[in-house]
């Protein structure tokens, strides 16, 4: 089963850092070596060095993408938090004013039903009942055969009705000032869903970019894991780089060692030589001073060290 780092790997195409490939520096190596050795070696470490510092840079660009990501993510989260809030603030406006408004209208429906009351509207029955009352009675009246007295006392209901059926349309006429109120209570109501309307489709948008922002911090986490994870790769280079840039500069620390070391060989040598051959002139010019005849060599030697 694949890590998440191998996942990582083939995911953007990296290339593997393969341990094999990387310059070991022994200390053995570094003090007893040859300086030809020891040349070639920091080549190699130079070389190495470079690469690791390549691929640290490709890694370090790739995290870098992928932070940007979670900005932009985190970014379209917060979008979704603000305009969420700016509904569920809207939701509250509309919530408050639907709350008074249905107040406002119990206030009123209160009204009708006290002014019904005031009016007696809601005694007794209602003229459509009346009137079919008084309906029945009469074709009764005209389909059956009565008493005299059944006749008169059935004549009196009917009268008794369709007084009581006078009475309680006047009242209804008497009361446009009821009517109004209902119809102000009504629209007050009305109103009043309007605004619930609007809460309830408000809240369904602020839901909505409630679930857009939690998606979107979600995918900011996976990129932001993915980014931490593109890190440690990229740590794992550097680190690696610098390991080699080290032993490279231990390497030419010791070649300006052995530098230095020729250097100094090299400068006893030439006193050694020069010590010779002022020996060998102080030679020859005590053989000139005893008379001895000197050659052309001889002179020459006598000349470089200043004897003559």
């Amino acid at each position: 089963m694949a890590t998440a780092k191998q996942e990582l790997i083939e995911e953007y195409d990296i290339e593997e850092l393969d341990g094999s490939d990387n310059v070991e520096l022994s200390d053995d190596k570094l003090e007893n070596g040859s300086k030809g050795q020891l040349i070639k070696l920091a080549g190699q470490l130079r070389d190495r060095r470079n690469e690791l510092n390549q691929m640290a840079s490709e890694r370090a660009s790739k995290r870098d993408d992928l932070n940007a990501k979670t900005r932009e993510k985190v970014d379209e989260a917060q979008e979704h938090r603000e305009q969420r809030d700016e509904l569920n603030e809207q939701v509250q406006e509309h919530k408050q004013k639907r709350n008074e408004l249905n107040a406002e209208a119990n206030e009123l429906f209160d009204k009708v039903e006290q002014m019904k009351e005031d009016l007696e509207l809601d005694d007794g029955k209602d003229l459509e009942e009346l009137e079919e009352e008084i309906e029945q009675l009469e074709f009764r009246q005209q389909t059956e055969v009565l008493s005299a007295e059944d006749e008169r006392e059935l004549i009196e209901k009917i009268e008794d009705k369709r007084e009581e059926y006078r009475q309680k349309k006047d009242k209804l006429e008497d009361s446009s000032e009821l009517e109004e109120l209902i119809e102000e209570a009504e629209e007050v109501r009305s109103e009043a869903s309007q605004h619930h309307q609007k809460v309830t489709e408000l809240a369904d948008k602020a839901q909505e970019h409630h679930n857009e922002m939690i998606q979107a911090y979600r995918e900011a986490d996976d990129i932001r894991d993915r980014a931490d994870e593109m890190h440690e790769l990229f740590v794992e280079a550097q680190e690696a780089a610098d390991r080699h840039h080290e032993d490279f500069v231990r390497v030419q620390k010791r070649l300006r060692e052995l530098d230095k070391q020729e250097e100094e060989e090299r400068k006893d040598e030439r006193a050694e030589k020069r010590e010779k051959a002022k020996e060998e002139a102080e030679e020859i010019y005590q053989k000139f001073k005893e008379g001895e005849t000197l050659d052309t060599e001889d002179l020459m030697k006598l000349q470089k060290t200043g004897l003559l």
